[in-house]
């Protein structure tokens, strides 16, 4: 029935077309584009080169954990591998608050002006929930990733004990071959697995803060005997007496340690990152220890230990990998997992029967 124009109840025909007169055509799918093979020799030619964005997108090809990029990234490794090894790499670790990223950030910047490349592998922790990071160094590094000769990268620890991340070792080869010769790893912090750090440097270096007596008591002694320095950081205003009296504490302690490198006294130092002081006599303190682990020979049988360690390390990774990509093994875990829970098995008889021995 037609309705009444002049009715309350009256609706006008709408305007052909889009909800504002105009016409549309069908909204067109989305297509993922095709990614382009990646040209591996390029690659590793320009970051022989020194080009930056390049080398960023050779680290980000390591640290990928697709199957199809780890064999291209091995691929790449190969290619450079015959470039590396001409750098002093360097570990920093230190406890929360000591002020690491302010030390490297002047220090970095320092070595810079003194003509030298100066790649920054500085470690974020990852969230236990999310897995995720801030990867905040940059933004607390700006007068150092402006220095021409400077490449800092963080990267999350994705959970890998010792503040590194699990590709550091293959990262820092990279660097090396980009040209650069002073490699700074700056850690999560001080934890119990700081000697993995160690086994990747020739030089560890520890920063503490002023106020020796609370923070040996805080500091383990496995840490300091890691160490081949020790930095006093953040010595500066009032607190320059009391940091040289820690030092002088550490001085007296190290004395005591066994050494972390044959042939080396570990030593301390004060410094100020604020105040841009006992930056040189850490460079001189690194080419002191340059000289005398070369000179032993010491320098290259720890980089060959080093890389010993490294592959038994990666042999343990790959075991471990293996195991648990069985889905039939997955299911017999979990299945020993229930008896041991409920009781009906310990914890060693689970082992044992999951790798078919016998329990004695």
């Amino acid at each position: 029935m037609p309705q009444d124009e002049k009715s309350a109840l009256f609706v006008m025909d709408g305007v052909k077309g889009g909800h504002d007169g105009m016409s549309y055509s069908n909204p067109k799918k989305f297509r993922k584009k095709k990614q382009e093979a990646l040209d591996l020799q390029t690659l590793a030619s320009e970051v022989r080169a020194g080009n930056r964005t390049s080398l960023a997108k050779a680290i980000t090809l390591i640290e990928s954990s697709n199957n199809a990029h780890k064999e291209e990234a091995q691929k790449l490794l190969q290619e450079l591998l015959p470039y590396t090894g001409n750098s002093i790499r360097i570990g920093i670790t230190g406890v929360p608050g000591a002020g690491k990223s302010s030390f490297i950030e002047a220090f970095g910047t320092m070595l810079c002006k003194m003509g030298k490349r100066v790649a920054v592998l500085a470690i974020d922790p990852s969230s236990s929930l999310s897995g995720g990071s801030i990867l905040g160094d940059k933004t607390r590094m700006e007068e150092l990733v402006r220095q021409e000769n400077a490449f800092v990268r963080p990267s999350p620890s994705a959970g890998t004990l010792g503040g590194v991340h699990k590709k550091s070792r293959e990262t820092m080869l990279v660097c090396e071959a980009a040209g650069y010769d002073v490699i700074l790893i700056e850690t999560v912090g001080v934890g119990q697995s700081e000697t993995y750090v160690r086994g990747m440097v020739d030089f560890f270096l520890l920063l503490v803060l002023t106020g020796a007596g609370d923070e040996l008591q805080g500091m383990k002694k496995g840490i300091m005997e890691l160490a081949d320095g020790i930095i006093v950081h953040k010595a500066d205003g009032d607190n320059v007496r009391p940091a040289r009296r820690t030092m002088q504490e550490y001085k007296q302690i190290l004395h005591f340690l066994q050494p972390s490198t044959p042939g080396w006294l570990s030593t301390s130092l004060t410094v100020s990152s604020l105040e841009k002081t006992g930056l040189d006599k850490v460079w001189d303190m690194l080419m002191q220890f340059e000289q005398t682990t070369r000179e032993s020979n010491y320098w290259t049988t720890r980089r060959h230990e080093q890389t010993r360690d490294w592959f038994h390390t990666m042999i343990t990774d790959h075991l471990i990998d293996s195991f648990y990509k069985n889905p039939d093994r997955k299911k017999q875990v979990r299945s020993l997992e229930e008896e041991i829970l409920h009781g009906q098995l310990t914890v060693t008889q689970g082992v044992n029967a999951l790798f078919g021995e016998k329990n004695e």
